[in-house]
C-alpha cells in the first residue's frame, strides 16, 4: 500500500482485498482490484494529484458493481477501448467506433 493513502483508504483497501479473496480471486488479483478501486475513489473525491477523465467522470466502482467486467453485456466502454488502442499505437483509432476498436484490438 502506498504511503500517500490515508488510514481510511488503507482500511478500505484491506476490506476490498479480503472480499475479493473470499470470492475466489488470487492474492495478486485481489490486490490489483483493491488498489484500482481505492485509487479511483481517491481521484473522484479529489485526493490524488493525477487523475484520468475516465476515473472522475465515471460512476464509482462500488455503484458499478462489475457491470463492465469485460465479460458481461457491453464489455469495456469505448473510452476504455480507445485508451487501450492508444497504448498499442493503433492507427486511425480516433475515428473508430466501439465495434471497430474491438476488432482492431482483437476482441
Amino acid at each position: 500500500m502506498p504511503q500517500a493513502w490515508s488510514k481510511k483508504r488503507e482500511r478500505q483497501y484491506e476490506h476490498i482485498k479480503e472480499g475479493a479473496e473470499d470470492r475466489g480471486a488470487g492474492e495478486k488479483r485481489a490486490k490489483e482490484i483493491a488498489a484500482r478501486t481505492v485509487n479511483k475513489n481517491r481521484a473522484q473525491s479529489g485526493e490524488s494529484r493525477t487523475k484520468s477523465r475516465s476515473s472522475t467522470d465515471d460512476m464509482s466502482p462500488q455503484k458499478r458493481g462489475g457491470q463492465r467486467s469485460h465479460e458481461g453485456p457491453g464489455g469495456p466502454t469505448k473510452e476504455q477501448l480507445y485508451n487501450e488502442a492508444k497504448k498499442k499505437n493503433v492507427k486511425g483509432r480516433s475515428s473508430m467506433t466501439k465495434k471497430e476498436l474491438q476488432k482492431a484490438l482483437g476482441r
